[in-house]
């Protein structure tokens, strides 16, 4: 059985350590949906890690016209995609769904307001939140569809930054939907685009 997962101890636990380890937790299998893999082993290595800047500000690409950016930092043996987001300060994302994957989320900088809201059985009213809760630096949460539909904001004065780790990578093969928040209107989003992928923006990269 693992150690409790608030006391490791002051050990030191770096950011490549942290990407094999969950390489090891998925190994061949196909994601969290697989039988051989078990959501809480992310959660205690994402838990384990404790923010480092010098580990992930190289991915931390920022851009204030967006609500957030995705900044591609690992696939995980083909099996999922971790990456760190920076969130503008006063934006965040749309209501929206997971693609049936899953995510493991940690705060690496500033606090995350989550909302979580049920799909709506017809569009037409609008949709109130189910439950809310800040996530401070450190903190871990797990999103997936069967608790819902969720949305995730910066309400502070300066940027955010999370890492996430979600398995297997559906939303950046197929998309995911959102939902507009006054109807309940969903649109498919066919393809979730990186802002940079290993430290390099990815529009620089179509450009070698």
């Amino acid at each position: 059985m693992r150690a409790d997962i608030n006391n490791f101890d002051g050990e030191v636990y770096t950011l490549n350590e942290l990407l094999g380890d969950i390489r090891k937790v998925l190994g061949p299998s196909s994601g969290i949906d697989s039988d051989d893999v078990d959501a809480n082993e992310l959660m205690y290595f994402m838990k384990k890690y404790k923010s480092n800047p010098a580990d992930w500000e190289r991915f931390a690409m920022a851009c204030p016209e967006m609500g957030y950016t995705r900044n591609l930092v690992d696939e995980g043996n083909g099996k999922a995609n971790v990456l760190v987001l920076v969130w503008t300060p006063g934006k965040g994302s749309a209501i929206h769904d997971h693609g049936n994957a899953h995510c493991v989320m940690k705060i690496l900088k500033g606090d995350l307001l989550e909302e979580r809201f049920d799909p709506p059985e017809v569009p037409g009213n609008a949709m109130v939140p189910k439950s809310s809760a800040i996530h401070r630096k450190d903190d871990v949460a797990y999103m997936s569809d069967k608790l819902g539909l969720h949305r995730v904001s910066n309400p502070g004065d300066d940027y955010a930054v999370s890492i996430h780790c979600y398995t297997p990578p559906n939303v950046a093969k197929s998309g995911c939907n959102i939902f507009n928040v006054m109807t309940g209107e969903k649109t498919h989003i066919a393809k979730c685009e990186n802002y940079s992928a290993y430290g390099q923006r990815v529009a620089e990269q179509e450009t070698k």
